[in-house]
């Protein structure tokens, strides 16, 4: 058993390194995109690198794997009101 966890640190660490590495290459591109002059372009090529920056967008998301937590006000008041009774 112990040899079997020993083994995934080393997965995950390769794992991170090539998800860091595919980030970068996106947000590379989207900068490129961003500092491309896009009033020459056709309509047809807009829609292409909006397109392509959603693509990317999405991309990111998935590959950073971000989970967002929203809280209203009244939330947080809530949550802060069962602090104080309970502590």
């Amino acid at each position: 058993m112990k040899a079997a966890t020993g083994s995934s640190p080393v997965s995950v660490t390769a794992t991170s390194a090539a998800k860091y590495k595919d980030m970068s290459i996106l947000i590379a591109r989207v900068e490129t995109i961003k500092a491309m002059d896009i009033s020459a372009l056709c309509s047809s090529e807009r829609k292409e690198l909006r397109n392509e920056l959603r693509a990317i967008k999405s991309d990111l998301k998935s590959i950073d794997g971000g989970v967002t937590i929203y809280l209203s006000v009244g939330a947080i008041i809530v949550i802060i009101l069962l602090l104080i009774l309970l502590l």
